[in-house]
């Protein structure tokens, strides 16, 4: 465990030096919500049943979560693009723990993650989203946002070691841009028809939007909604358990293996 720390660390640094040399990426991954907050919360609030302040507080976290969802594709992209470059092989060179590459990604990513959600955030009280529940809860929703994040990050990291070419794990990332349109991120699932409105809230992105909402006291729990809507803050953290059950020893093993 001792060697997995110092090794992680190392390249955790690695990482971050990575996301400082690359401002531009840093730059789109922090104004990219801030620009969909502004034009969903403006534009599509005036033509939805809750109009102006109380849809863009409604709003925020499902844009939190959305924006955390994106992991799959940042993991994914940078995964693939070290191993089409070859660093991953020179990597595997080198005496370090074979889970040190991919927990050092996945942790400096979280990190920038933490930081990039400030500015957002700073412009949803801007904008009139406010934390109606208490410190503790406000801190337990942040927390578990940055857990979802994490446990999105490694099934990127895997499908990305799997891909191995970055033009191809750009492609299909792309595709997980439609995985919070197919939640109640942005709108509530009461009016979509039931057999989406089940798909909807059988997503991950909604238990967790769901449990932002309630946790930061922006909107109530939906009544006969499924489980994972009905209980979020469980529903959450059992799809994160699931998320990193499944992904964190297939990104570990498919980087061990190599191209065999």
């Amino acid at each position: 465990m001792s060697m997995l720390a110092y090794d992680g660390t190392a390249m955790l640094g690695r990482q971050l030096l990575r996301l400082r040399n690359n401002p531009g990426l840093l730059i789109l991954t922090q104004t990219m919500p801030i620009s969909m907050l502004l034009f969903f919360g403006y534009v599509f609030g005036s033509a939805l049943a809750v109009p102006g302040e109380a849809y863009r507080a409604f709003l925020v976290p499902g844009l939190l979560v959305a924006t955390a969802s994106g992991g799959i594709m940042a993991g994914m992209f940078q995964a693939a693009q070290d191993t089409h470059r070859g660093v991953t092989n020179r990597f595997r060179t080198l005496p370090v723990s074979r889970a040190a590459v991919p927990l050092g990604q996945a942790a400096a990513d979280l990190l920038a993650t933490a930081a990039g959600t400030v500015p957002f955030l700073l412009v949803g009280l801007a904008v009139g989203w406010r934390v109606e529940g208490s410190p503790s809860e406000a801190a337990g929703a942040f927390g578990l946002l940055m857990l979802f994040r994490f446990a999105c990050t490694w099934a990127g990291i895997y499908l990305g070691l799997l891909t191995r070419d970055e033009e191809a794990a750009g492609q299909l990332g792309g595709a997980t841009f439609l995985l919070p349109l197919l939640s109640s991120a942005y709108i509530p699932t009461s009016g979509l028809p039931g057999w989406l409105r089940t798909l909807a809230e059988w997503n991950p992105i909604s238990a967790v939007a769901t449990a932002l909402r309630d946790l930061f006291g922006n909107a109530p729990v939906p009544e006969g909604a499924a489980w994972p809507v009905a209980h979020p803050v469980a529903g959450s953290l059992l799809w994160c358990a699931v998320l990193l059950g499944v992904f964190v020893p297939l990104a570990v093993r498919q980087y061990a293996r190599g191209e065999r």
